[in-house]
């Protein structure tokens, strides 16, 4: 290897460590405050390693707010989204990667201007939806508006063209049903599209902020992150019991993000290779 290489390759992994410092730093902190009584959280100098890691914060966090019922609301609406998403993405993408119907190209355009639509302009048509089906305070009403995306359709279309229609014709030859054909051979190799897919709108759903905040006027349906928000006294501003509170509800994300590389890796590749 010539110097010119190795010092490439060192410059550029140096950069790589420092990215990855930058990002992880938030987050990094947010752990070692977590573990902080107030005193060593605004004392000098700072102390960013505690000495002695205080465990009762995290404690605290759940008695200061029902944060286990928030949490089993979100993985319920989060599955529940995610599910929901990817099984209606597959039938449309499939519908559109080897269907030849009148309209198919003006329909596909006219569900990627969606796209274009800012989410907060349906906000309020959403709610009075909701509201005049009497759905508001429910899991439905949560759910229901996130079930479609043009964004996962486009993903999962691009990810079916990849194989080769010659295969379907084949298939169909056979007599192998279209039904049959999406889940015995299009799903099995289409499972890093699907796995990325499944990741992204997973933890869009946890991350979910305002919608669920109109829609609910009770604590049993709350959302983690809505439960953030109530980690805080109105006297007091314990930030190392918001912060426990804050990797708590982090962590599923984290850990998911962690063990799901592989599938966001292939699914962003899968657009890039030809069946």
């Amino acid at each position: 290897m010539r110097p010119s290489t190795r010092i490439g390759r060192t410059c550029f992994l140096a950069v790589q460590i420092l990215v990855i410092l930058v990002i992880l730093c938030p987050i990094l902190y947010a752990l070692d405050i977590s573990f902080l009584p107030l005193s060593q959280i605004f004392g000098k100098p700072l102390k960013l390693i505690p000495h002695e890691p205080d465990l009762s914060y995290y404690v605290t966090a759940f008695q200061r707010a029902p944060l286990f019922r928030y949490l089993v609301n979100t993985v319920i609406i989060a599955v529940c989204i995610t599910v929901g998403q990817v099984f209606l993405a597959c039938i449309t993408a499939f519908a559109f990667a080897y269907f030849d119907f009148k309209g198919k190209n003006v329909l596909f355009m006219a569900i990627l201007a969606t796209m274009m639509i800012p989410g907060e302009s349906i906000v309020l048509s959403n709610y009075l939806t909701m509201g005049e089906l009497g759905l508001l305070d429910t899991y439905v009403a949560m759910i229901l508006p996130s079930l479609a995306s043009a964004t996962t359709i486009f993903f999962m279309r691009q990810a079916f063209l990849q194989t080769p229609r010659e295969l379907y014709e084949v298939a169909s030859m056979e007599g192998c049903s279209s039904l049959r054909f999406l889940l015995a051979i299009q799903i099995p190799l289409s499972k890093g599209a699907m796995g990325a897919v499944g990741i992204y709108t997973f933890i869009n759903a946890w991350n979910a902020y305002m919608w669920p905040l109109l829609v609910t006027n009770t604590d049993k349906m709350r959302t983690v992150q809505i439960g953030i928000g109530m980690l805080l006294d109105a006297e007091s501003a314990d930030y190392n019991v918001m912060m426990a509170g804050v990797i708590i509800v982090m962590l599923p994300t984290l850990l998911l993000f962690t063990f799901g590389q592989k599938y966001i890796l292939s699914g962003a590749l899968s657009g890039a290779m030809k069946g």
